[in-house]
């Protein structure tokens, strides 16, 4: 074990992770068998294509893991897939790949990053222009919120906030609000799936401010080994879904526009990268024992139940595939948290905005 991973193996966020996040997926599962056969009988849906045309689904973090499996699968329920991640090339590589296994399936592919305001931007500026040149209908019919990571360290990002935070919450959230004209317009009911994890129950109380969301509260004195990454990876996977929740609440009576949180468990992905390569490898091999572990062809279930369900699915939870739906944690149900988790978001969306001299949005 190099010094890295000692380092790591003796701090309190290492044993949050071996730990809670343990006893987090235990109690998933536990939920899951106390439903019994009646969490596993929702059926899927197939989409409905529009005269001569696919439903248009926008995947992020396309290019590996899960969002490429959910891309691929996507693409074979008969959606016009948009793949979007932060790298051209694999982007390529990842349509390729696609293709050589699907002939006859549509692709397209966007560069994004969530952790860039101007990114974010552009990518929708992109979109909706190449759907004014290939669509009858100015709409989009789903949107998968997949991609996020777990930092080792506290970045800054170039819009002044922490790169986690941003690329797992607040990158989506401003995706979402930006692309939900497109949803709106669709003439077949659209819908929003956000991912989340089963870590989202070890947060027992949850800073919602402004400065929380931007990630202030860190400072540079939580640079690099002091840098509570467990703990903010639970925060982020927790705004996300009371983000889902509460659009869901706005939209459910208002529009055709569904909202569903989908959790796969544990998938074997690059999510662990940036930890020590002998602690992620010995946390896969031991959930691999213990029958725990996915594949993402196989985690991607959860996200398909997601996708897939009827329209009155909408605000409810998806676990571990199968059709299987378990209530999320009491904390994640506080609606004047998620009201005020909401105006704090969009507090930063605007403010994000008036950097980029940007008037059009929101």
């Amino acid at each position: 074990m190099d010094r890295e991973a000692l380092r790591m193996v003796c701090s309190p966020q290492f044993w949050r992770i071996a730990v809670l996040w343990a006893i987090s997926l235990l109690h998933s599962y536990l939920l899951v068998s106390l439903r019994g056969r009646a969490a596993a009988t929702l059926g899927r849906r197939r989409p409905r294509p529009g005269a001569g045309r696919r439903p248009i689904c926008v995947v992020t973090g396309a290019t590996s893991g899960l969002g490429r499996a959910a891309a691929a699968a996507l693409a074979r329920e008969g959606y016009h897939v948009v793949l979007a991640g932060r790298s051209t090339q694999l982007l390529y590589e990842t349509v390729q790949q696609i293709r050589k296994q699907q002939p006859d399936v549509r692709l397209e592919a966007f560069q994004l990053d969530l952790a860039s305001y101007k990114s974010i931007k552009k990518f929708g500026t992109s979109l909706k222009q190449w759907i004014q040149e290939t669509s009858s209908e100015p709409a989009i019919q789903l949107l998968i919120n997949n991609a996020g990571i777990l930092a080792k360290s506290h970045r800054v990002t170039e819009d002044g906030l922490d790169e986690m935070i941003q690329t797992n919450y607040i990158g989506p959230f401003v995706l979402t609000s930006i692309l939900l004209p497109l949803l709106k317009n669709s003439s077949i009911p659209s819908r929003v799936v956000n991912l989340t994890s089963f870590t989202h129950r070890c947060v027992s109380g949850i800073d919602v401010s402004e400065d929380a969301l931007r990630g202030m509260k860190f400072g540079p004195c939580s640079v690099g080994k002091s840098y509570p990454l467990a703990s903010t990876y639970e925060y982020t996977k927790l705004c996300i879904l009371m983000f889902s929740y509460e659009l869901h609440r706005q939209l459910h009576m208002s529009s055709a526009v569904s909202v569903i949180a989908a959790d796969p468990g544990v998938v074997e992905t690059k999510i662990m990268r940036e930890l020590p390569k002998c602690l992620s490898w010995f946390a896969f091999s031991v959930l691999r024992f213990l029958n725990l572990l996915q594949e993402p062809d196989t985690g991607v279930g959860s996200i398909l139940d997601a996708a897939l369900a009827p329209p009155e699915e909408s605000g409810k939870y998806f676990f571990g595939g199968k059709g299987r739906m378990i209530r999320s944690s009491r904390l994640s149900y506080d609606m004047e948290i998620a009201k005020k988790l909401w105006a704090e978001s969009w507090a930063v969306f605007k403010d994000l905005q008036l950097r980029e001299g940007d008037f059009g949005n929101g």
